[in-house]
């Protein structure tokens, strides 16, 4: 028993390692290798977790706590807000922490949109976005 524990513990690694090397949309794809979000846990920065339907990356290091959800705590995590296929998602007001990057894509207003800049937390139609037909 003790050799198999020993393995799983060595591909739980090799798997976490691999995982943290992903991009986010890649990540999206893979979501299942990241682990749910545990209010006794401690999170280092760039560590991603899922919570409440969705991947989410840690902005600073912290121990977490019942009311720092990753939903309730912009400042301490970073929703991934690309889609897992590249299909376009309905637009969402970024925070500053998760905007949008050149070439993604969005749906917002009846249309598609991309984003023609890094950093984009704007409304597509506002700046920073051109539309596009898919």
């Amino acid at each position: 028993m003790g050799r198999y524990l020993e393995a799983a513990r060595v591909i739980r690694a090799a798997m976490d390692a691999a995982a943290a090397a992903l991009t986010d949309e890649q990540a999206l794809k893979a979501a299942a290798l990241y682990p749910a979000w545990r209010a006794e846990d401690t999170y280092d920065a760039g560590e991603r977790v899922r919570y409440g339907g969705a991947l989410y990356k840690c902005l600073q290091p912290h121990a977490a706590q019942p009311d720092w959800t990753p939903a309730a705590a912009p400042s301490l995590w970073a929703k991934v807000l690309t889609s897992e296929t590249g299909e376009p998602l309905p637009w969402e007001q970024p925070e500053s922490t998760n905007p949008y990057m050149q070439g993604d894509k969005v749906t917002h207003g009846g249309k598609t949109w991309v984003s023609t800049v890094d950093n984009n937390v704007w409304e597509p139609g506002v700046y920073g976005w051109a539309e596009t037909d898919g």
